[in-house]
């Protein structure tokens, strides 16, 4: 991404799209009186979000008994009454669908590629689903500190172990035939990335013709296999990043407020939410519509205006596609792809 002298300035800058991940599935009800159980409960958590804010709901769905649902057909439920409740917002569902262990003693593993490849299958259909690129470790205990999961379910050695090898599945063959379908059906690819590696695999299947529309990406700074704290990378992943693309950054436990505030001030957007940290950067316990809040206190200190459910549909041009690589590259500010003969990098067309 490029910035000019007065990049910084908030006059300049998109409003604040705000993503909001609230029903963590990683979490038992006991870790936190903000987890909603019943769909009444699930389906009002994200109008408390809407209102305070947010304008990205990252789906999940629980079952009656509070585990992490895993049938699509609770989705569909969800979706539904979800477009009926916050029909401003956009729907983005997580493509882990649920990554919590069934029982004391399984795995954290996201769900079979077949079954995962069902998310372009929801009906209604979201705005978006996300889609991580290359399998990579998620260990989600690396830079978690004792303070981040006392007294919650992540305290048993049992559960640290289960989630330091949970692995994010996405060979090649899977990842492309995943963004193909999802495509076909209208579904907006959200590219969840955690290395520099991942963003030039996006870059490569644009190139390649694989996808041709809006890049929307989160920075997955949660380390464990993706990105740690280092600003620095933070700031490469930003410099590398196409100018057209769509840019939010997510991180973790007491480090989401400082990082957030980085990504408001470039002028990028952010995540929040208990799926992401249980904890203000106080340590003590935040809601999700807190961490909104929050947010919106620091923007407004900013002089940051903040999106609106419209803007966010016009700033992630949900629902748009392209017709060929060329007017991909183009909208996205990418350097065309050399032509036979052409030296050095080709330019830009005028």
């Amino acid at each position: 991404m490029q910035f000019l002298d007065d990049s910084l300035l908030p006059e300049n800058q998109e409003k604040l799209v705000i993503q909001v991940a609230p029903y963590g599935p990683q979490w038992v009800p006991g870790d936190s009186d903000d987890i909603p159980l019943t769909m009444d409960e699930q389906v009002q958590k994200a109008v408390d979000c809407y209102n305070a804010g947010a304008t990205v709901l990252h789906v999940h769905v629980r079952e009656a008994d509070g585990k992490g649902s895993k049938r699509l057909s609770m989705f569909n439920e969800m979706l539904a009454r979800l477009r009926e409740a916050v029909p401003k917002m956009v729907l983005q569902v997580g493509g882990s669908i649920s990554f919590a262990p069934e029982d004391d003693g399984q795995a954290a593993k996201w769900l079979s590629d077949d079954t995962r490849h069902m998310l372009s299958e929801l009906n209604p259909k979201p705005d978006q689903v996300t889609v991580a690129i290359n399998t990579t470790q998620m260990n989600l205990m690396e830079l978690m500190r004792e303070e981040d999961y006392a007294g919650t379910s992540m305290a048993d050695p049992v559960m640290q172990a289960a989630y330091r090898d949970m692995v994010v599945p996405s060979n090649p063959s899977w990842h492309e035939e995943h963004i193909r379908r999802l495509v076909a059906n209208g579904t907006q690819p959200h590219f969840m990335l955690g290395t520099m590696s991942s963003l030039e695999t996006v870059e490569r299947m644009i190139r390649s013709g694989v996808y041709k529309g809006p890049l929307i990406l989160n920075y997955v700074a949660i380390g464990g296999g993706a990105a740690g704290l280092h600003p620095a990378d933070m700031l490469e992943f930003v410099r590398r990043t196409p100018d057209g693309a769509v840019l939010t950054l997510e991180s973790l436990n007491r480090n989401v407020v400082p990082m957030t505030t980085m990504a408001i001030t470039l002028g990028l957007h952010v995540r929040v939410g208990i799926e992401d940290t249980l904890n203000g950067p106080d340590g003590k316990r935040a809601t999700s519509v807190q961490q909104i809040e929050k947010m919106v206190r620091i923007a407004r200190e900013l002089n940051r205006e903040i999106a609106t459910g419209e803007d966010a549909h016009r700033i992630y041009q949900t629902g748009t596609f392209w017709n060929s690589t060329d007017e991909t590259l183009r909208k996205l500010g990418m350097a065309p792809n050399r032509a036979p003969g052409v030296r050095s990098v080709p330019l830009r067309a005028a």
